[in-house]
């Protein structure tokens, strides 16, 4: 399917006529997004915290985690709509599911890849297991998490699309309105929206990790030269 030489022109003032239709659409499908990171950041990073503690549970728990990235997602949908019904909650909860791996995962490396010289540093500062978790060891791990939110919000823009099919909204309705209508203007306002959104939000938090890396360097001398004044006195 391809937009004809004056489709752009015709796409243009489609979207201008529905300017306020697609923002609202726009703002609906961020929501979902944001809601399912959310309860995948809670949920999540406690769960990855738990795994670097434990290999034995680390192996269920990310295996567990793997299963769900695995389910097709109009698959995972469909079964979480025979509980939870059509609509918002479920394509929320379904988002949630398929952002748990990533954040699991890389809190898990991230704290499983931590340099024992600086865990030796923050005892050295005379912290307990508690505050070298909260003060050293995740402050230090916020790149990896970032980096699994990073891929976890890329795959959430994409899976929410199917909202509309369990009762939802977003810009998938768009979608699925146009292929319904076989109205490409249609189908294009709703994906070329959703891919800008996806490559905005990677583009974003992809600087973001990038400030976390700058600051975790300078935080780990910090660590070290602080041990070494401590150890000093």
């Amino acid at each position: 399917m391809m937009l004809k030489t004056n489709g752009f022109i015709a796409l243009f003032e489609y979207i201008s006529d529905n300017a306020s239709t697609l923002l609202n659409l726009t703002i609906e499908h961020v929501i979902m997004v944001l809601l399912g990171l959310a309860l995948a950041l809670v949920v999540g990073v406690p769960l990855g915290i738990i795994s670097s503690k434990n290999e034995k549970l680390a192996s269920v728990i990310l295996s567990a985690a793997n299963i769900l990235q695995v389910i097709p997602s109009l698959a995972l949908l469909a079964l979480l709509m025979m509980f939870l019904g059509l609509g918002f909650k479920t394509i929320v909860v379904g988002l949630f599911c398929y952002s748990l791996l990533p954040i699991i995962r890389n809190t898990y490396v991230g704290l499983k890849e931590m340099d024992a010289n600086l865990n030796e540093a923050g005892r050295g500062l005379g912290m307990n297991k508690w505050q070298l978790l909260m003060k050293v060891q995740l402050p230090l791990s916020l790149p990896f998490i970032m980096a699994g939110v990073r891929v976890a919000a890329v795959i959430a823009i994409g899976v929410a699309t199917l909202a509309p099919l369990i009762g939802g909204d977003g810009l998938g309705r768009e979608i699925y309105a146009g292929l319904n209508m076989r109205n490409e203007l249609k189908i294009y306002a709703g994906a070329i929206p959703a891919a800008c959104l996806a490559i905005l939000t990677d583009v974003l938090l992809g600087r973001l990790q990038n400030r976390m890396k700058s600051k975790q360097s300078r935080q780990k001398v910090e660590t070290q030269q602080g041990a070494g004044v401590s150890v000093s006195n």
